[in-house]
């Protein structure tokens, strides 16, 4: 056979159908995939995720090979265009000559997918193009054809004796008329990558495997599961950070003498000097300071006098509420706060509303009703009152005498400082979310002044006793417990114990600005 009539015959033969089935996503930031196929009859689908939509492509592409008729011997392949294999150009003379495409065998229906199972494509094609073809899987094969006579090719309607021929649209069957098992190949598994096994690590430094002495190895090892372990923290600890430090240091250097390196010996020198900065920093926060350096913390009342002037208010009102109470006592220290110079000062409703009082209103009407709070006009007035108009209030026990002493001490300039110190406390952020009750609020602020310079309770960190925090604090005891959990849960207490006389715990660093240290 000549090449130009092995042309003519391949110009005569039919080609090879194909589709495909496609499954891409709908858009950025959803999890539906779109499955569409390239046969016109067929609509495009959208599924709410990915396996559902690799799921119904599989299911697709089954329906189209189990209508789909058999496949046709005398066509040509369908992958001829696509840079086949067996379509490669062979430079042997009898090649050029006698089989220019270099096809052969049967002619089958086969199947390909990608690894990722994004496509699956049905196409017919020689058995040695889907052989040469990487992943493709024959689903059917042609039966023999008719001998060609010499002037043109036999029709495939003649091989096969199936009629015209018909496509899976059409619902056709094969020719025998009962579809065959056809299954669609899974997508090719990726191959595992080998991983190495884990390197230890210090920060960015690899420990390496042969370093001795072993206990170093350890100690390095142990520095750098410690470090990441410290990084998951919730909270920041300082002082333990500042020990970690001093270890890298420690380790470093004896690294550096043993391996020679003068780059460990500026690390080790650079974590010297981070663990100084941290514990300064961590004495800053907790008030440790040495002697002659000024406080750390930055507290709302800066000076000791400041803190014996709130002591001083505190304890005046615990000997002059009229009313008895932690809710009314509450509500007196904040009125002589705000009135404790002159005996008058401004109120607005929210002074009162937000002190977290059962009945405001009819607290403040039984305070003016015993003669100790005096109002121009009505409650609901002073209740309803904005910073734009606020209330003028009098507390005729603490207007000055004619010789002008009152029962406090300090002066004009200290009071507004005092008022804002105790609005600060009984306002905190995390008080009022957990919607603290009066007694809560009361507590926080007597134990803001009972505290030692890093926030431990009672004189030197030994406790406040339950008489003098009775005094103070007029509740029972099944009561005090729960406030003192009340304030743990916001924050504002830590390692709290109480015992049959003593309360013991500090203050959390959070609100350690707003205590008033106890002098040594």
């Amino acid at each position: 056979m000549t090449q130009a009539a092995a042309g003519s015959e391949l110009d005569e033969r039919v080609p090879g159908r194909r589709w495909t089935v496609r499954l891409d996503p709908v858009g950025r930031g959803s999890a539906e995939v779109r499955v569409s196929c390239s046969r016109p009859a067929c609509a495009e689908r959208r599924l709410p995720s990915a396996a559902a939509g690799r799921t119904a492509a599989v299911a697709h592409l089954t329906a189209h090979l189990r209508a789909t008729s058999a496949p046709r011997a005398d066509t040509y392949c369908a992958c001829r265009a696509d840079g086949c294999r067996a379509h490669l150009p062979d430079t042997g003379r009898r090649a050029r000559t006698e089989q220019p495409w270099r096809c052969g065998g049967p002619v089958v229906l086969a199947v390909i997918t990608d690894r990722a199972g994004r496509w699956w494509q049905a196409l017919e094609c020689c058995s040695q193009c889907a052989a040469a073809t990487p992943g493709a899987r024959p689903a059917a094969t042609s039966p023999p054809s008719a001998p060609r006579t010499a002037g043109r090719p036999t029709p495939a309607a003649a091989g096969t004796g199936a009629g015209t021929p018909q496509f899976s649209d059409q619902q056709v069957t094969i020719r025998t008329g009962c579809p065959a098992p056809l299954s669609v190949p899974a997508p090719r598994p990726v191959p595992a990558r080998r991983r190495r096994p884990p390197e230890a690590r210090v920060g960015r430094r690899v420990i390496p495997q042969d370093l001795r002495p072993v206990s170093l190895r350890d100690e390095l090892t142990e520095l750098g599961d410690l470090f990441r372990a410290y990084q998951k923290r919730p909270e920041p600890d300082l002082a333990l950070l500042a020990d970690l430090q001093e270890r890298k240091a420690r380790a470093f250097l004896t690294w550096s003498d043993v391996s020679c390196d003068v780059t460990l010996r500026l690390e080790a020198r650079r974590a010297e000097q981070a663990a100084a900065v941290i514990r300064r920093q961590h004495q800053h926060r907790t008030g440790c300071v040495r002697d002659g350096d000024e406080p750390g913390v930055a507290r709302l009342l800066t000076v000791p006098a400041q803190w014996e002037h709130a002591r001083s208010v505190l304890a005046h009102v615990a000997g002059h509420t009229p009313l008895p109470g932690a809710e009314a006592r509450l509500l007196v220290l904040m009125l002589t706060l705000r009135t404790a110079h002159t005996g008058t000062g401004n109120l607005v409703g929210q002074d009162v509303n937000a002190l977290g009082l059962t009945d405001p209103e009819d607290l403040v009407e039984q305070l003016t009703g015993c003669g100790w709070l005096s109002l121009p006009g009505t409650v609901g007035d002073l209740l309803a009152s904005r910073p734009e108009n606020p209330t003028p209030v009098t507390v005729p026990s603490l207007v000055p005498d004619e010789d002008g002493t009152g029962p406090f001490t300090f002066g004009r300039k200290t009071r507004p400082k005092l008022s804002g110190w105790a609005q600060r406390v009984v306002s905190d952020k995390k008080l009022r979310k957990a919607k603290a009750p009066a007694g809560a609020r009361l507590l926080a602020v007597t134990l803001a002044t009972w505290t030692d310079d890093v926030g431990r309770l009672g004189p030197g960190g030994r406790g406040v006793t339950l008489d003098a925090l009775a005094t103070r604090v007029p509740v029972g005891p099944g009561e005090l417990r729960d406030l003192i959990d009340r304030l743990t849960a916001a924050d504002w207490l830590t390692d709290a114990a109480l015992t049959d006389t003593h309360l013991t715990g500090r203050l959390t660093e959070r609100v350690l600005p707003l205590s008033c240290p106890l002098p040594d």
